[in-house]
């Protein structure tokens, strides 16, 4: 005699499964911080790989060797990321000023058309420039640990290099050690996951880098043509938030707004938002559907979620790496559906 109906066995028993799956998760989140130098270099260098699978594929398929190939590769990321990165960086440090002034006359704008509010923003930005000579006290005081930073991160970026160098060489022998390490009877499912998992992340960088790409020229185009002070900086500065969904548009396109509102006036600063969104509407319509149609596509609120969610896990990093692992949560689960799917119906064919 079963006490309870069956409907609440099975909502007990998906309540069971929810929190095995949730105490895993907490599990691998906390020994991810524990040995966070091991795994940051490892995530890193796996975003890296799986944008670069593409030309290693390429050169190997033109006949270099597969070592020789993922060196080429990974000294053609040194040159094109390095030449980047002095190209945004030059850019931000030279236009940095103007833009954080600018940024400062258009608060300064606001406030006085507020009014009596104004003075509370103005009381909020003296409490802020305190707090901001407090801590530049505090940092002066600990340039040691400023330092120590500095070689850790420097020592993380290469680890990530040299793995991805290795990730590239050695991709079919990985390969064979997944499918040494799964159960007999499931290794052709451990491994067609696997590849959908890693083929996600590999479409979802690609197709955001080039997007940057775009998003960033057609910005700086639009604000250099409404002449816009600091136009390439603030198009560095897009490029750069175009790797953290929404969140980084919003953040970046606010910035250009502000400076095109402090400089050149409420029209030009009216037009800026115009270009901006039209970008954005391009983008979301256009290129994200052209570009990311063959990996997989999340819907909003859930990469607002997995964006908040990396950042209180890992601040920063959290959100850079919140929404490729999510694509590949989401691929993997895709690949297990729908091999479920195709052994429904054979099964249902065979009876």
């Amino acid at each position: 005699m079963q006490v309870l109906p069956e409907s609440v066995r099975r909502f007990a028993a998906w309540c069971l499964v929810a929190l095995l799956v949730a105490g895993v998760g907490w599990v691998v989140v906390r020994l991810c911080a524990v040995f966070r130098p091991a795994v940051v270099p490892v995530l890193l260098a796996l975003l890296g790989a799986a944008l670069l699978a593409p030309l290693h594929r390429r050169l190997v398929g033109a006949g270099l060797h597969r070592s020789l190939s993922a060196l080429v590769t990974c000294v053609a990321v040194v040159a094109v990321v390095g030449g980047a990165l002095y190209v945004v960086v030059s850019s931000l440090i030279d236009n940095g000023a103007q833009i954080i002034d600018s940024v400062r006359k258009a608060a300064l704008d606001v406030a006085g058309r507020l009014g009596s509010s104004g003075t509370s923003l103005n009381s909020l930005a003296d409490e802020a420039r305190k707090l901001l000579g407090r801590f530049s006290g505090s940092a002066v005081s600990s340039v040691v640990t400023g330092v120590g930073y500095v070689s850790e991160t420097v020592a993380t970026a290469l680890l990530a290099l040299l793995l991805v160098f290795f990730f590239l060489r050695d991709a079919d022998r990985a390969v064979r050690g997944l499918r040494a390490l799964a159960p007999y009877d499931s290794a052709d499912t451990v491994e067609a996951v696997a590849r959908r998992a890693f083929g996600a992340v590999e479409g979802f960088m690609r197709g955001t880098t080039f997007i940057a790409l775009i998003d960033a020229a057609l910005i700086t185009a639009g604000l250099l043509g409404l002449r816009v002070p600091g136009a390439v900086g603030l198009g560095a500065l897009v490029f750069v938030g175009a790797y953290i969904p929404y969140l980084g548009a919003f953040l970046s396109g606010a910035v250009a707004v502000l400076v095109a509102f402090a400089d050149r006036g409420f029209a030009v600063a009216v037009w800026a938002l115009g270009v901006i969104v039209a970008v954005q509407l391009i983008e979301g319509h256009v290129l994200q559907p052209v570009i990311q149609s063959r990996t997989v596509r999340m819907h909003p609120a859930v990469v607002l979620v997995a964006l908040a969610a990396g950042a209180s896990v890992a601040g920063i990093l959290g959100l850079l790496l919140a929404v490729p692992l999510t694509a590949a949560a989401f691929g993997a689960a895709h690949e297990v559906r729908e091999r479920g799917r195709a052994e429904e119906v054979r099964d249902t064919g065979a009876a």
